[in-house]
């Protein structure tokens, strides 16, 4: 899996701080800068400390089994803000090197969110999937033409825990639908819900 995440503190520099110091208990594999400084952190093939409790696809280790990133953002506690031009390069060009590097996926691209509804907004509405998906990292649909008749059981499949389904929501539609976040299942999130599950290849297995 790649795990992308903001940082949601005040500065780069206090994230880099943080990220480097052993008694907080906190990792990533790389911390993108606002612009487009690239830091390496922690070895590919070593596990990071970036994803907390979570779930995707049924593994719920989901730090064993991902390359985490960590986008410099102040986040929704201290002004969250869109993410530069030079940001969002950076971060296409590494996220192309780690999928030429690893067999992950497109659905195995994910935000912290999406692992971590219940606790996680990052890296957050602003932030631009649909410019990464057409990189080739991860996935952005078009509505599909029907609502999903399964809503639940698509979001399962899609990767998503559905134990708090409102909170599921609010983070697919975070990813998916960042125009309008409430939680609710209207006809457009349906689309949108069946048309990610369409794109998706089931199986137990993360890669």
């Amino acid at each position: 899996m790649l795990v992308l995440h903001y940082t949601g503190m005040p500065s780069a520099a206090e994230a880099l701080d943080r990220l480097c110091d052993p008694a907080a208990e906190v990792s990533a594999h790389y911390l993108v800068d606002e612009d487009g400084t690239v830091w390496s952190l922690v070895p590919e093939e070593c596990r990071a400390w970036h994803a907390g409790l979570s779930f995707w696809r049924g593994e719920t280790d989901v730090n064993s089994a991902s390359i985490g990133i960590e986008i410099v953002n102040p986040g929704h506690e201290f002004g969250y803000r869109p993410f530069p031009e030079a940001q969002m390069r950076a971060v296409e060009r590494l996220a192309g090197e780690i999928l030429a590097r690893h067999p992950i996926p497109a659905w195995n691209v994910v935000g912290h969110s999406d692992v971590a509804p219940r606790r996680k907004q990052d890296p957050g509405e602003l932030f631009d999937w649909a410019r990464l998906a057409r990189a080739g990292i991860g996935l952005w649909p078009e509505a599909a033409p029907a609502p999903s008749a399964a809503p639940e059981q698509d979001l399962a499949r899609i990767g998503y825990e559905t134990a708090d389904l409102a909170a599921t929501l609010a983070a697919f539609q975070r990813r998916f639908r960042p125009s309008r976040i409430d939680g609710a299942l209207d006809e457009e999130t349906s689309r949108l819900i069946a048309a990610v599950a369409a794109m998706v290849t089931p199986s137990d297995r993360i890669a």
